[in-house]
């Protein structure tokens, strides 16, 4: 017996989701139901999942309901579950303006990744204060064949580890996550970005996304 499930679709600079509307949270979204709508010749296709629900219905995001009164519910083109997405909540906020839960201006959402301030502009941009990025101590190295680079813990609400590398073809095809050491440093897997500095106030990035491979934007 097959469930019917209304969606859309969205991007954020091409970084792209099955939007899900849930406000009461009653949709079952296993990880199997998940990874088969995203993916790409079986299902709808996308990097991720936004699950839209209302905070006060959902037991992750109740302690947040006075704050935001949306929970993005974000899960990975795999499946797993993740604390946040940039552009991910900003097509969230986005999908919320459409349908008239929210208007233009400044709206708070929740995500594991604690609440984020999102402002739709009148002109139609969207931008999200992430916080402040924390830069956890300890030595991370990611490797792609038999090179390897150091790498800078980063964390914005997610784990990163970003390499400076000579050449963005030096991250080979990233059809599979890089390995990163020590083992233990990022328990539920990592987004890895291997940036090139192109100059003052320029760099260019290649992405794995944790769930996802490669995006077109992180």
């Amino acid at each position: 017996m097959s469930t019917r499930i209304a969606f859309l679709k969205g991007h954020g600079t091409e970084n792209d989701f099955v939007i899900v509307p849930d406000p009461e949270n009653v949709i079952d979204l296993s990880p199997a139901a998940v990874a088969a709508l995203c993916d790409r010749r079986a299902g709808i296709g996308g990097d991720g999942l936004l699950h839209v629900v209302r905070s006060a219905a959902h037991p992750e995001a109740r302690d947040m309901a006075a704050e935001a009164e949306w929970f993005m519910d974000y899960r990975n083109g795999d499946g797993s579950v993740s604390e946040m997405c940039g552009n991910g909540v900003r097509v969230f906020a986005r999908y919320l303006q459409r349908v008239g839960h929210v208007a233009a201006g400044d709206i708070a959402v929740a995500t594991r990744g604690g609440v984020k301030t999102v402002h739709i502009a009148k002109d139609g941009d969207i931008t999200v204060g992430m916080g402040k990025a924390r830069l956890p101590e300890g030595g991370v190295t990611v490797s792609v064949g038999e090179r390897s680079w150091p790498a800078r813990n980063v964390n914005m609400g997610n784990p990163h580890a970003v390499a400076f590398v000579d050449d963005l073809a030096h991250a080979g095809d990233l059809y599979s996550p890089p390995p990163f050491s020590p083992a233990g440093a990022y328990p539920q897997g990592v987004n890895v970005e291997f940036v090139v500095d192109r100059g003052p106030g320029h760099v260019a990035m290649r992405v794995y996304e944790r769930g996802a491979g490669e995006t077109r934007s992180c």
